[in-house]
């Protein structure tokens, strides 16, 4: 059986290598710097005294198929539809003088894609935001935090702007969703190469 095993995983390594787009990470612009530990990632960008950290680990990231019940009629050789990782990411905008960062959590929302025809609509929202003490590692639940559900519009999209204003705007969060796919593959691949050493060893 883990002879099988063995084989099956070689095999889906060359497949899951031959569709791979990137042989090198994409890059973000606008001079962010990407830190990778593992699964997750981290770019940050200076800018006149302050420091903006967008935070994303690609576990979990990949939301749930919508074409299962078309799976049984795919014919075999019809190519698989791409996989995209669309994780939740973490804003902390740091400036210099201060003892507070302000942390906005956004994410993805799922139905996203059928809304090609609103005008400039945003790809991603804003869902919290709270002070944290700055450079304090565990986040204190007792800090008031903001959910954006009931928030006064006018308030929410000052926020948006204050993001876009640090380069956190819809271009960063297309080209984010591009590095995290290619990160969340990479990731992937290493993952089955580890699974067959891992079933190969004696």
């Amino acid at each position: 059986g883990d002879k099988a095993f063995a084989q099956f995983l070689t095999d889906e390594i060359k497949e899951e290598k031959k569709i791979q787009k990137h042989k090198s990470l994409p890059k973000v612009s606008g001079g962010w710097e990407l830190e990778v530990r593992g699964t997750e990632a981290r770019l940050v960008r200076k800018i006149a005294g302050e420091k903006i950290t967008v935070t994303f680990n690609i576990n979990n990231s990949i939301p749930p198929s919508v074409e299962e019940e078309t799976q049984e009629e795919q014919k075999p050789d019809e190519q698989e539809p791409d996989l995209t990782s669309t994780p939740n990411f973490v804003v902390e905008v740091i400036k210099d003088d201060t003892k507070q960062t302000l942390v906005l959590d956004c994410h993805y929302p799922e139905d996203e894609v059928g809304h090609e025809g609103e005008e400039e609509s945003d790809i991603f929202t804003i869902r919290e935001v709270s002070f944290q003490p700055t450079g304090e590692s565990d986040w204190k639940d007792t800090n008031y935090t903001l959910n954006t559900d009931s928030l006064d519009w006018a308030l929410y999209d000052h926020l948006m702007d204050f993001l876009a204003d640090r380069g956190v705007d819809n271009t960063f969060a297309d080209e984010l969703i591009e590095l995290s796919t290619a990160l969340e593959h990479q990731e992937y691949i290493k993952f089955l190469e580890d699974l067959k050493s891992f079933v190969k060893c004696q």
